[in-house]
């Protein structure tokens, strides 16, 4: 049995009720971005939060994008569920590869996007839940610490382009005013 795959099983030893309720909430949270998605929603509402709005729905596009549609297929990675497949999951098996981990990847750019967008403070309180975002899918054993790894770096390079991608828009459509 490889490193991953024993840390792994060493979380499952960790399971109670209380902590499988927490890790479930914390990624049906994650579960399609919706959470991240929800708070660009509300943001792209007021004209105050819109640009913030812009540069988190930049991130998100860029990460749905890459993680989604261009890593996963490529990298096709099975998830540890497919190989030790005696645990139980307290989740449906997720339909696709392992490697990004997407709600973690969507996590990093969203807090990414938050701290490039000048909000530093929304970005700190929204750090900690991107982490349990994270943690809960390798708790849950669907993903490897190293699609969280991977997730993360993903995730902040999208978090990174969608902030360059709105400044380089905004420069050039509203330079001389706001939304």
């Amino acid at each position: 049995m490889n490193v991953e795959l024993m840390l792994l099983t060493v979380l499952q030893g960790l399971r109670t009720q209380i902590l499988d309720a927490g890790m479930l909430f914390f990624t049906h949270l994650g579960d399609a971005g919706f959470i991240w998605a929800a708070l660009t929603a509300v943001l792209l509402v007021f004209r105050r939060t819109r640009r913030v709005g812009c540069v988190l729905a930049a991130a998100l596009l860029v990460d749905a994008v890459l993680c989604n549609l261009i890593l996963k297929p490529l990298v096709a990675r099975i998830r540890p569920c497919d190989i030790l497949a005696d645990v139980q999951l307290l989740i449906s098996r997720p339909d696709d590869f392992s490697f990004p981990s997407g709600h973690t990847a969507a996590s990093f750019a969203s807090v990414t996007a938050l701290w490039l967008a000048g909000k530093k403070q929304w970005a700190l309180a929204a750090l900690p839940l991107g982490v349990l975002i994270a943690f809960s899918r390798m708790y849950l054993f669907v993903h490897y610490p190293t699609d969280i790894i991977g997730g993360v770096l993903l995730g902040v390079g999208c978090g990174w382009i969608g902030a360059k991608l709105v400044e380089m828009f905004w420069q050039k459509n509203f330079a001389k005013s706001d939304l």
